[in-house]
């Protein structure tokens, strides 16, 4: 394996530049253009780097997610933990003894406000800045990292802003460095499995996909899982979008090659009265108090429609405010069958399934198409956080930076699905027209490789 740079070697070499992405937007025919920013970088087919024996990580975010994710790095071969930040110390005391526990070294402590991050991006010698954060600190976290010598993870959406969006893009491009949206679902086991499946022609040739984010996050949004506690509550007083959008677009994303051989071209938005929210703060609080009056911009249900180069359609659902069980409405069609996840894992292949027009159990294709990442992963991510995908995202991400090779998403990926958010606020607020996706790839999306079956 070729030696490393350091952070201050890293630096020498590299020229600073200004990462301004401006956004322009016209209208076309009815529908709404996203223009691109005049980029100082050219797009990169598929990002290799060298290899590294140990990647050297630090950790910004020690929360809910985070914590897991701590947790999982000490229990993968090939990592250091070097640093740990939060704006409180309490957590980064935590960290620090988790890894004392894991007979690890003990890694730095930063905590000394919401900035922080820099200086520990400017004083240790990284390879890698993972981060799990409130949404807006997702970009200029990653973005001080990649321009210190780091590669970058972020937990999703990866940025919350078209700008956002481009920045993450031209900084990964400009210096080389894996900026990866963390998409846990990726890597669930059914959406494993349905993934192996397409691969394999099992549906055919793929027509449509029916994915989101349903989930009732109301006693999380007025209770103090979250730190600072009302962030999220924030968005949805302020912004009436898709705001969480990558848990279904990330799978669907993967089985229909999007970057990578077909592209996201437009999208249509519309967004239901936003009403639980309101109703939720009267019963907790009272009529007269201030979160009772509040209004609350974001409708209880938003609805996407997604058309594909290849002329597929997706529908993403994002309801977060509503009382409901929790589901991401996976499903998938294609010419010879589809399959879907939720209320019941179901699937129904013409010519295969043993009785006409009706569904049968997904669980007979278990065998036959278990993804390879679970038959070498599925012991070792027992106990991780939901149901060990969150541990198989994190092997992957090392193994790949370990062995020099490219992450099964890359910036491309995630800066596609995580544009959703601003795209889906923009089609809402303008009567539901039809708004471009942003070409991050600059047209490399035809010519760039599907991700294939991979392995542990």
């Amino acid at each position: 394996m070729k030696k490393r740079l350091n952070r201050r070697d890293f630096l020498k070499q590299s020229s600073a530049a200004g990462l301004g992405a401006a956004l322009g937007s016209m209208s076309m025919g009815g529908c709404t253009r996203v223009r691109p920013p005049q980029l100082n970088s050219e797009p990169i087919e598929h990002l290799k780097t060298s290899p590294i024996d140990t990647v050297r990580v630090a950790y910004v975010g020690i929360g809910n997610q985070g914590s897991g994710h701590l947790r999982n790095l000490l229990r993968i071969e090939g990592v250091e933990i070097k640093a740990v930040c939060d704006i409180r110390e309490e957590r980064t005391l935590w960290a620090q003894e988790q890894c004392e526990k894991a007979g690890k070294p003990k890694p730095t402590s930063y905590f000394k406000g919401p900035e922080d991050f820099k200086r520990m991006c400017d004083t240790e010698d990284l390879d890698l800045v993972y981060n799990a954060t409130p949404w807006g600190w997702h970009v200029p976290i990653s973005v001080k990292a990649m321009e210190t010598g780091s590669h970058a993870a972020t937990e999703v959406p990866g940025a919350i802003t078209l700008e956002g969006c481009w920045e993450m893009v031209e900084t990964s491009e400009k210096y080389r460095k894996h900026c990866c949206t963390m998409e846990n679902c990726n890597y669930d086991r059914t959406e494993l499995m349905l993934f192996n499946m397409v691969r394999h022609g099992v549906f055919g040739e793929l027509l449509h996909a029916e994915c989101g984010y349903l989930h009732d996050l109301r006693g999380w949004k007025f209770g103090t899982a979250y730190y600072p506690h009302d962030w999220r509550l924030q968005y949805s007083i302020k912004r009436n979008a898709d705001l969480y959008p990558t848990h279904g677009l990330g799978p669907v994303s993967q089985w229909m090659d999007i970057t990578r051989g077909n592209t996201f071209e437009y999208l249509v938005s519309m967004s239901s009265p936003s009403r639980s929210l309101k109703l939720e703060a009267i019963k907790r609080h009272g009529q007269d108090h201030p979160l009772a009056k509040t209004d609350y911009a974001l409708g209880d249900v938003v609805t996407t429609l997604i058309k594909t180069y290849k002329g597929q359609s997706v529908l993403v659902t994002h309801n977060t405010n509503s009382p409901r069980p929790y589901s991401r409405k996976i499903l998938i069609q294609g010419t010879k069958g589809l399959a879907r996840k939720y209320p019941e894992q179901k699937i129904y292949i013409e010519g295969t399934s043993p009785r006409s027009h009706r569904w049968e159990d997904l669980s007979n294709y278990n065998e036959q198409y278990k993804h390879p990442l679970l038959t070498s992963l599925e012991e070792k991510a027992q106990g991780a956080g939901h149901g060990g995908m969150d541990f198989i995202e994190d092997y992957r991400l090392i193994q790949c930076i370990r062995e020099g090779k490219p992450t099964d998403s890359d910036v491309y990926e995630g800066a596609t699905i995580s544009a959703v958010v601003a795209l889906s606020e923009k089609s809402i607020a303008s009567n539901s027209t039809p708004v471009e996706f942003p070409d991050f790839t600059r047209g490399k999306w035809k010519t760039r490789k599907p991700l294939g079956i991979v392995t542990a």
